[in-house]
This record gives structure tokens, C-alpha cells and sequence, in this order.
């Protein structure tokens, strides 16, 4: 029997830890930089217990895709990139980009007070 997963927010800071990889595509290679990273990310979410959720997104001015990601630990990085089909599938943004990614721990959750939506 299939488990329908869904994501979803809380109110209170969970234990999460974040990668944010900022891509900096070579002129003309956006939509290619976002093709390959989509690629590893599903790679990922389709086969690491550590990943919780990804968000991908092209800048408006066609010069860079971020993924942000949450997973549960920073030790999952290293998992990650011990596996060596993820190497060789994240090894092609160095063709089309440059990109640096750093691990972040949550300090602190902020949310709109009642009220104020809208």
C-alpha cells in the first residue's frame, strides 16, 4: 500500500537542518543548471531516508537557481555525497554554473502574528 506523504509547516522549531545551494549559471545555461539540480534533488527525494523537502527556483533575471533543503541532519550531507551516482549527477553543474552551498541549523521560526495575514 502506497503512503501519501504531504508537506507542512509547524508552529514550533523542529530540529531541521537546511542546505541552501546557490547555482550561478554561465551565461545562457539557467534552464540547464535548473534541469540538472532538479535531477539530483528527485535523485534524492526518491531514495534518501535524511531528505524532507526541496525548493527550486530560477531568478528572474536568468542568472542563478537556489535549492533550499531541508533534511534532517547535517550528517545526511555526507551520506548524500558518499552515494556515487548523487556525485555524478551533481559533477554536471560544474559544466553550465559555479555554485557554493553552505548548512544551516534553525535558530528561530517566525511567523505572522494573527491578524496580520493578508
Amino acid at each position: 500500500m502506497d503512503t501519501l506523504l504531504t508537506a507542512g509547516f509547524s508552529a514550533t522549531p523542529e530540529p531541521t537542518t537546511f542546505i541552501v545551494n546557490v547555482i550561478q549559471a554561465h551565461p545562457g545555461k539557467q534552464e540547464e543548471a535548473f534541469r540538472i539540480i532538479q535531477d539530483v534533488v528527485h535523485y534524492v527525494a526518491e531514495r534518501k531516508q535524511g531528505f524532507l523537502w526541496s525548493n527550486l527556483a530560477k531568478s528572474t533575471d536568468g542568472k542563478t537557481v537556489v535549492n533550499i533543503e531541508a533534511i534532517r541532519d547535517a550528517g545526511n550531507v555526507d551520506e548524500f555525497f558518499s552515494d556515487p551516482v548523487f556525485r555524478e549527477k551533481f559533477r554536471k553543474l560544474d559544466d553550465v554554473s559555479t555554485f557554493e552551498f553552505h548548512t544551516y541549523a534553525v535558530g528561530d521560526l517566525v511567523l505572522p502574528k494573527p491578524g496580520q495575514q493578508g
